[in-house]
């Protein structure tokens, strides 16, 4: 009878009012983005990135150089 009350929406994160903060902090190691990757591609197979998260093997997927 209740259980249609929850609901859990998501939507893009707004990178561009976050970005010329923590990107310093980022680029100098102040801050560690690591742990919030969980699957790392390189250039190569960046087309493999969409592939994990689409098969639910990844959540967030970082391109290394």
């Amino acid at each position: 009878m209740f259980d249609h009350i929850i609901a859990l929406r998501g939507g893009i994160a707004p990178i561009r009012a976050y970005m010329p903060k923590l990107l310093p902090d980022v680029l100098s190691e102040v801050f560690d983005p690591g742990p919030v990757f969980d699957y790392a591609v390189s250039l190569a197979e960046v087309p493999d990135g969409p592939r994990a998260m689409d098969h639910r093997s990844a959540l967030k997927v970082r391109v290394t150089f």
